[in-house]
């Protein structure tokens, strides 16, 4: 029986990790006589988030992992059993469960890639109850970490290479589980490190972090001096980073150069995570000026633009709150072919584009010139590549996961290739894909 206080995900959970209406609908399907029928289905955003001119791809590692792992064992079919919601649902739809896997193929565009507003970032091509019950881990993987890359990527252009970025957002990530894909997600598309021990070890990096004011505040309770934290944190950590604003930062600053022009102290960088950090940290740079200067403190990519207009002295930056929990990307998913037929909704607003599609790039001088959206069974024209690419055949990876580095210099390349004007922090002028022919001509 499950066990109603557990409530951590492992691999063995992925088949219930659903919305039931995916279970309810492969249920009537299998009923009806069409579940094996081959069915496609597109992830792409309708729109972009608000004031965003563009997206990173991110999330689809998680999303093969997933699907390999996708099976219901005979505890599963019990606890669905048990509900009684499904007391009318005819044996095929057990035998379906019982029997089989993911055994379908998923074609995306590879991690890091920038794409627009209806063109689609994955798309599954199965039997249609498994391309459908599929669709709640894919949304929420995807569209979480294609929201925290697209941030990520944003921020870096703002920042620069030379700054240091490091990913702080774990404690306000949505979950345990968020903060890993915050932090992979951040990695992936430019940030330096992240804070996350779990997530840095699992991913081959080193994580990296400073103090907490709550060390300094205890040992100013005890002792009576700000220094003797400084003191002992550099005796274990003695190339750690400081934080001097827990009480005044300017004070602490005056201090610390004095130990340093006297050879009493050697400091290699200090954070500063409150007040107006332009002035504060013009002021530390002039008291120390070899040294590294953090900020952090609810930063964002229009807040770092501040700064660098106001000439802050800041040498790289500490991002949590508003990288992890800003702008959503409200990806959906939808069936756009069954059993070779195009499907297509018409509802207003939400009106999609029918057929199995392919996302074809033309680039310029190394600048995105345009996409066209056409049909999958279209081919490139001149000068044309074709973004969306086989990553699963019959349930199996055709190829060996990315590393981080890899990633993240895609996602540096796909953003040093967008026009000027979609990498401004409010584009007023979204790319939009040209309609194919063949796309455009499908009757209804």
């Amino acid at each position: 029986m499950l066990s109603e206080n557990r409530l951590i995900i492992t691999p063995g959970d992925y088949a219930l990790l659903t919305d039931l209406y995916e279970l309810t609908m492969a249920a009537c399907y299998a009923g009806e006589g069409i579940a094996d029928k081959p069915a496609s289905f597109e992830l792409f955003a309708r729109k972009l988030p608000e004031n965003f001119g563009y997206l990173i791809a991110m999330g689809l590692e998680q999303v093969i992992e997933y699907l390999e792992n996708l099976q219901f064992t005979a505890q599963h079919l019990e606890e669905l059993q048990k509900t009684g919601i499904f007391d009318h649902a005819p044996d095929k739809f057990w035998s379906l469960l019982e029997s089989r896997g993911f055994t379908g193929d998923v074609y995306a565009v590879p991690e890091g890639t920038a794409i627009f507003a209806n063109e689609p970032m994955v798309r599954i091509e199965a039997p249609l109850w498994q391309a459908q019950i599929v669709e709640t881990y894919l949304l929420n993987t995807i569209n979480y970490q294609t929201a925290i890359a697209t941030r990520a990527a944003r921020i870096r252009d703002i920042a620069g290479k030379q700054a240091k970025l490091l990913e702080f957002g774990t404690r306000r990530a949505f979950s345990p589980q968020g903060a890993i894909w915050a932090s992979r997600a951040a990695l992936a598309a430019g940030f330096d490190s992240t804070s996350n021990v779990l997530a840095a070890l699992q991913l081959g990096q080193k994580p990296t972090g400073t103090m907490a004011h709550a060390l300094v505040m205890a040992f100013k309770a005890l002792s009576g001096s700000e220094d003797d934290a400084f003191d002992a944190f550099a005796r274990y950590f003695p190339f750690a980073t400081l934080l001097i604003d827990t009480y005044d930062t300017v004070e602490a600053a005056e201090r610390l150069s004095k130990q340093v022009q006297a050879g009493d102290r050697t400091v290699t960088g200090v954070r500063l995570d409150s007040g107006d950090l332009a002035p504060l940290s013009q002021k530390v740079r002039s008291l120390l000026p070899n040294i590294e200067i953090f900020a952090s403190g609810d930063l964002d990519e229009w807040e770092i633009a501040r700064l660098q207009d106001a000439n802050a002295a800041i040498d790289g930056y500490g991002v949590g709150t508003k990288l992890v929990s800003g702008n959503p990307v409200n990806g959906v998913y939808k069936l756009v072919e069954i059993d070779g037929i195009p499907t297509k909704k018409k509802s207003r607003s939400k009106e999609t584009y029918p057929g199995r599609k392919q996302i074809f790039r033309t680039i310029n001088n190394n600048l995105i010139e345009q996409d066209r959206l056409g049909l999958a069974t279209e081919n490139a024209q001149q000068g044309e590549q074709g973004l969306l690419q086989l990553f699963m055949k019959q349930g199996r990876r055709v190829s060996s996961p990315e590393t981080i580095d890899v990633i993240r210099q895609r996602t540096a390349d796909s953003v040093a290739s967008l026009p000027s004007e979609i990498r401004k922090l409010n584009p007023t002028k979204p790319l939009k894909p040209l309609i194919s022919h063949k796309l455009s001509s499908i009757n209804w």
